[in-house]
């Protein structure tokens, strides 16, 4: 092998590596996202619904009647390439009513306000590794360089829900507080489609579980689990810029 096509190998490895050191560093200069989420919430519990003999898997408490919507604001902090930390504030509306489902007898009525702030952490288990070069790929419109853009993680943590529940008379004759707060345990799974440098869009769905069985101001002695609700949010990420200090930049 003469020496002009050593050269010329060890020219492409070494091109080759520092590209791909490059690519996989690009994540440090943004570690900021900033991230709001709109959509729909759903929530069960002691009033409304079928019961468990008559609703496999909950899929008949899922009604137009019963959805509400839910407005969210995260930041994220980019730990590793494939985890982030994030800091949650959510407000939404829940609602149940014994209009339909196993109960219709009672006529409860609750209306729920809601602040959710939560800690979470996010694991990407399938990641784009392209964040660097995405943006100038000429075959940018086929279904192979879309799936490419495609983020999917996982995400929990621990949180503290605050609500006021509006609620009917029949409901209100029996004498609960209708304020409180109660711990919640978030969990849910998400995926996002880097479309720029700067923004991601992104769909995620993600239940709550909650400590307490009153946050539709009513139990009973056969209730047998605590309150749940569900967020379906549409999602858009703006990403910051890493100042050399660390900290995010607002500017572009």
């Amino acid at each position: 092998m003469n020496r002009s096509i050593l050269i010329f190998l060890f020219s492409c490895l070494s091109l080759t590596f520092f590209s791909s050191q490059s690519d996989a560093q690009i994540w440090k200069m943004k570690r900021y996202e900033a991230v709001a989420g709109i959509g729909p919430s759903f929530f069960f519990g002691d009033i409304g619904g079928f019961s468990k003999a008559d609703n496999v898997l909950g899929i008949r408490d899922l009604t137009f009647k019963q959805t509400r919507f839910n407005i969210n604001l995260n930041m994220k902090y980019r730990l590793t390439q494939d985890l982030n930390a994030r800091l949650s504030l959510t407000y939404g509306l829940l609602h149940a009513t014994d209009d339909r489902g196993s109960n219709e007898g009672r006529q409860m009525e609750a209306s729920m306000s809601i602040i959710e702030p939560a800690l979470l952490g996010e694991y990407y288990f399938i990641k784009n590794r392209a964040e660097s070069s995405y943006l100038f790929n000429k075959g940018r419109g086929n279904l192979i360089t879309f799936m490419k853009s495609l983020d999917f993680y996982f995400f929990s943590g621990i949180g503290v829900v605050g609500y006021s529940v509006s609620r009917n008379e029949a409901l209100a004759v029996k004498g609960m507080d209708p304020t409180g707060i109660a711990g919640v345990i978030p969990v849910g799974f998400g995926t996002t489609m880097i479309y720029s440098t700067d923004l991601n869009f992104g769909l995620e769905v993600g239940g709550r579980y909650t400590f307490t069985d009153s946050l539709d101001n009513y139990t009973s002695q056969y209730s047998s689990s605590n309150d749940v609700y569900y967020f379906l949010n549409f999602t858009v990420t703006y990403k910051l810029k890493s100042r050399s200090n660390g900290m995010p930049s607002f500017r572009r």
